[in-house]
């Protein structure tokens, strides 16, 4: 029996594998013999089974990088992601349409039980308020449609993270009703709070050094990639097999101590 057959990983794909939480999970799952197919901008520093080039805000390039994946996959992690200060239109870009569109490119080639892990953030976390225009965005059928809902829709540049981190984590559950009833694939995502990677400095222009402090003392410290990484490939492995469309916050506690002290 084949490792895909007997629900153990064998490739993943991973967005953002050259750094942070996207490196820590490549190397968690290299060191279970796991071969890593990294995708990103850049080469990661340590050993991969094979490095694709990909830029997230342009079509062409995701189309790209898809086509070179291989033909069976077990999972992919959609880890790569821009803070708020690159500006709202490329957030919108690599942060939610070009994730998408990636997904949808690589759905062909996941296995009937496979499973795929988006990473969101605490900062999605009040989606509800704005449940109906993300339910809306995500029925656009492909990132040409996306970008003209967008157009109809302008979200200010100093709330684009929040609000596409908040549009991921509703396009997540809703597409992972429609994957598993469809095609046994699994979605789901994690949210991480603050954590330590060379991103959180531009977390604090982008969100406010206030606002990123209360988080971390909520938390109770910065997290790390180390402590987000067990999580994704938990999501990716059998034993994860009954979880599905769910967001799973990986915040220290961050946003359930807003449950009693919401200020």
């Amino acid at each position: 029996m084949s490792a895909s057959q007997s629900g153990q990983l064998k490739t993943v794909a991973i967005t953002g594998a050259a750094s942070g939480i996207g490196a820590h999970t490549a190397r968690l799952l290299i060191a279970q013999d796991i071969e890593v197919i990294a995708l990103d901008r850049h080469a990661p520093d340590f050993d991969v089974t094979r490095f694709i080039q990909i830029d997230l805000a342009d079509p062409l390039s995701i189309d790209a990088a898809a086509a070179q994946l291989p033909g069976t996959l077990d999972g992919l992690c959609n880890v790569a992601g821009v803070p708020g200060n690159a500006g709202g239109d490329i957030v919108a870009r690599v942060n939610y349409l070009g994730l998408r569109r990636l997904t949808e490119a690589v759905l062909p080639k996941l296995r009937a039980d496979g499973s795929i892990v988006n990473v969101a953030s605490t900062a999605g976390q009040n989606w509800q308020a704005r449940r109906a225009l993300h339910v809306e965005l995500a029925g656009t059928r492909d990132f040409t449609e996306g970008l003209q809902w967008l157009a109809q829709h302008p979200v200010p540049d100093a709330g684009a993270y929040a609000y596409f981190k908040e549009a991921l984590i509703v396009w997540t559950m809703a597409r992972a009703t429609t994957l598993r009833s469809a095609a046994g694939i699994r979605m789901n995502c994690i949210s991480p709070g603050p954590t330590d990677t060379p991103i959180l400095k531009d977390f604090r222009a982008s969100l406010g050094a206030a606002n990123v402090d209360d988080a971390i003392r909520r938390a109770g410290g910065v997290g790390t990639p180390e402590a987000m990484a067990p999580a994704i490939v938990f999501l990716l492995q059998a034993q994860s097999a009954w979880i599905n469309g769910v967001n799973l916050p990986v915040d220290g506690g961050l946003v359930a101590s807003r449950i009693l002290d919401p200020v």
